[in-house]
């Protein structure tokens, strides 16, 4: 689904859209390193479980910092460069045509000097969820400020058509230091709306345009 995004290549006045460079690996944690020698993939490196069962496992997220301790994970696996993004995502929610966004803390930076001296795989059980939220929290504004409106107006609309989806979000990043580099990380088709403000008025207006349009076109 993050080749939705990729093939995009979103870009305009309000910032530049696109995804952490990344590699799926099947089986075979042993050739991990080699193969993530050969696509050119830096560290650290997150390893997010192909599992998209629900279960915890589905859920967790390893940071590798080093070459040799990735054959410790667990295939199959996503594995995507680790981009800087001040510790906090942006969780964009698109129900029909409505978006709402909201802030979760996130996997904090990593400087070149912990990159150096720190080796293994750490594990983070539920990253992002709803008790992670980060909206109320005192951020530097840098960090805190949401994506342009129209930009992600323009992503929801393109990812719309191109995935068939009207029920999906977003995790999405800005790079640390910039103003307008974003990344998505994730898509996730047909979410707990549950974590969304205001999602009961927001669902009810989605199923009743649903309506709507039903009733329109049997009128035409």
């Amino acid at each position: 689904m993050l080749q939705a995004v990729a093939d995009l290549n979103l870009s305009d006045s309000y910032g530049k859209v696109g995804v952490p460079k990344q590699l799926v690996v099947k089986k075979d944690a042993s050739s991990i390193p080699d193969a993530v020698a050969n696509f050119g993939l830096k560290l650290p490196i997150v390893a997010k479980p192909l599992v998209n069962d629900g279960s915890k496992k589905s859920h967790e997220l390893s940071l590798a910092y080093d070459r040799y301790s990735l054959q410790k994970l667990d295939p199959p696996l996503v594995l995507q460069e680790f981009v800087n993004h001040g510790g906090v995502l942006f969780k964009v929610y698109i129900v029909g045509e409505a978006i709402k966004v909201v802030r979760r803390f996130s996997l904090p930076d990593v400087t070149k000097r912990e990159l150096s001296k720190t080796a293994g795989v750490y594990r983070f059980p539920r990253v992002s969820c709803a008790a992670a939220s980060a909206d109320d929290a005192d951020l530097d504004p840098c960090i805190a400020e949401l994506p342009p409106r129209p930009l992600l107006e323009k992503l929801a609309k393109e990812l719309r058509r191109r995935l068939g989806l009207r029920l999906f979000n977003l995790d999405m990043i800005r790079e640390h230091g910039t103003r307008d580099r974003f990344y998505v990380i994730d898509i996730n088709y047909f979410p707990g709306y549950g974590k969304m403000p205001e999602y009961e008025h927001i669902f009810t207006d989605f199923l009743l345009s649903l309506v709507k349009g039903k009733l329109k076109k049997r009128s035409g």
